[in-house]
């Protein structure tokens, strides 16, 4: 429940810091979902979660950082969070155990846990915009909550 007041206080404060007015009185409801939609694609969602790597490019070189951390924390907490668990899904396993064997041993395992958030939050984009259950590729049956 704390979670999810600090989400909609975050969304209010950032309307609000972007001279945007309250539209609706129930900024959740149908109403005010509808004009909450400014992800135009899965890309934009995880590039708003800061779970994307800064890059430095100058012509032919490409240089990745850290992560961008530049959306609301708690929201990148809670998909690095839901990365843990869901990376014993088999839809992840073996995407996952690559990731960790490719990098090594000392980062293989965070990069490859923020790799399934990005996933997670491009499948939660899907889900939103489709109005659809999670259903990775590779399985038959959807998963419900």
């Amino acid at each position: 429940m704390r979670h999810r007041a600090a989400l909609k206080q975050c969304i209010h404060a950032t309307l609000i810091a972007h001279g945007l007015s309250r539209p609706v009185s129930d900024l959740f409801g149908l109403c005010g979902r509808e004009l909450l939609e400014r992800f135009a694609a899965p890309r934009k969602l995880v590039g708003y979660t800061g779970l994307c790597p800064l890059v430095h490019q100058s012509g032919a070189c490409d240089r990745r950082g850290p992560l961008a951390k530049n959306g609301p924390e708690p929201l990148r907490r809670a998909l690095i969070e839901a990365a843990v668990h869901a990376a014993r899904h088999p839809a992840y396993v073996v995407p996952n155990e690559a990731t960790k064997k490719r990098l090594g041993r000392h980062r293989g395992a965070k990069v490859a846990c923020v790799e399934v958030a990005r996933k997670l939050a491009e499948a939660i984009w899907y889900m939103l915009s489709r109005s659809q259950p999670f259903a990775p590729a590779g399985l038959a049956l959807p998963l419900v909550a």
